[in-house]
């Protein structure tokens, strides 16, 4: 199905329809590649073999050319040259897939891909729900839901496996109680001494090696979306990512790395910590624990390079970008969301009106069961327990006739 180019700008794959010639893409939970057109559909077929974990070391060893800030590619349909920094990609001038030959631009290439698994209508029930639990957004978000405003994109992300041993020092603490005595003041002005049991702990030093297997430690290979962000797009179902397969790329969007494994490793090593902190206080025992110092040594360190599939809708309010990230694969929404002051300010305002109404409401109910009727501008009142006629008298404010 993917025809590979040559020669002139890097070469990349494209997707002409075997049966009608026109571009086939490929189709989100469904693992074929269709055509639009004529809804022809072809399996996409495994590169086999399982994802690999690659050595750390030998990376680190290999002398890495640096990668072009950019490539060009050349359509096969219509023979525009696009510029671009993205692995794959749509042409703007015919809309035909195209997702480059990485190899050929001295890249790190992707071990594993996470092909999308919702399509364009799921994610947009998806942000139709999303939108709808925002409390005090404007209208103006709706338009988030527009299928104009999402497209899918491959994020790549680096994983990290670890062997650690770490030797740790601190402190063990036990608690025991004491008898306290005191003196207290009663209501009358006397004095009097009691006791009381008082919590104190006795600290100990503490010292160990503690170790711990990481798996599959993510780290986001891009800069371009916030991490809060993606953070909470968690969890991945990784276990069932497949060989890397261009043809799961086709008509989607996918970003190149721009955060380098080496820096990656650091990231993953900072959320290992924490993890490792935990195990030494856990060995440490005791009631509480204190830890001073821990040093960490890593063993057996391997990476691969996985591409995770996200739906990304932009919109403007306010003059100002907001972005919104639908998981792929879970529906997972969360994104950024602007406020409306008006409705904001309605709400606080029926707030207001409620409370008041619940206030006037049981003064009336202490004053009596008293109402008061306006007439002619005059106030009158009937005693609701005394019977009788009205009486003219002031309840308050009243208007004078003759102004």
């Amino acid at each position: 199905m993917a025809e590979l180019t040559d020669g002139g700008p890097t070469a990349h794959h494209s997707y002409p329809c075997e049966q009608c010639g026109a571009n086939v893409e490929f189709a989100a939970g469904t693992g074929t590649l269709t055509c639009p057109y004529c809804g022809h559909a072809q399996e996409v077929t495994p590169v086999g073999g399982a994802v690999r974990e690659h050595d750390f070391a030998a990376l680190a060893a290999m002398q890495r050319p640096a990668a072009p800030a950019t490539h060009e590619y050349r359509c096969g349909t219509c023979g525009a040259i696009t510029t671009s920094d993205h692995l794959s990609q749509k042409c703007g001038f015919c809309g035909s897939p195209m997702v480059a030959e990485v190899e050929a631009l001295g890249l790190v290439e992707p071990e594993a891909v996470l092909p999308f698994d919702v399509d364009r209508a799921s994610m947009q029930g998806a942000l139709q729900k999303w939108v709808r639990s925002r409390w005090f957004a404007p209208s103006a978000l709706k338009k988030v839901v527009s299928a104009e405003q999402a497209h899918g994109v491959y994020l790549p992300h680096w994983t990290f496996d670890a062997q650690t041993r770490s030797d740790y020092t601190g402190q063990r603490g036990e608690h025991y109680w004491v008898t306290e005595t005191y003196t207290t003041t009663d209501s009358e002005g006397r004095s009097r001494t009691e006791t009381r049991q008082v919590q104190k702990t006795r600290w100990y030093p503490a010292s160990g090696t503690v170790a711990r297997a990481f798996d599959d430690v993510l780290v986001a290979g891009t800069r371009r979306v916030m991490p809060e962000h993606l953070a909470k797009l968690t969890p991945w179902p990784l276990e069932q990512a497949a060989s890397y397969q261009p043809d799961y790329l086709a008509g989607y969007e996918t970003l190149r790395y721009d955060v380098e494994p080496e820096v990656g490793l650091d990231v993953a090593k900072q959320e290992m910590a924490p993890v490792i902190e935990n195990d030494c206080e856990r060995d440490i025992g005791g009631d509480v624990q204190r830890v001073h110092h821990v040093a960490t040594s890593y063993f057996d360190v391997t990476y691969k390079l996985l591409l995770l599939p996200v739906w990304i809708a932009t919109y403007l309010y306010g003059g100002k970008p907001f972005q919104v990230l639908v998981n792929a694969r879970t529906a997972e929404v969360v994104g950024q969301r602007p406020w409306s002051a008006w409705k904001i300010t309605f709400a606080v305002l029926a707030a207001l009106v409620l409370v008041g109404a619940i206030v006037w409401a049981v003064v009336a109910s202490q004053d009596g069961g008293t109402a008061s009727v306006v007439y002619s501008g005059l106030a009158y009142s009937r005693p609701a327990l005394l019977g009788g006629g009205a009486t003219r008298e002031s309840v308050g404010f009243y208007a004078d006739p003759g102004l």
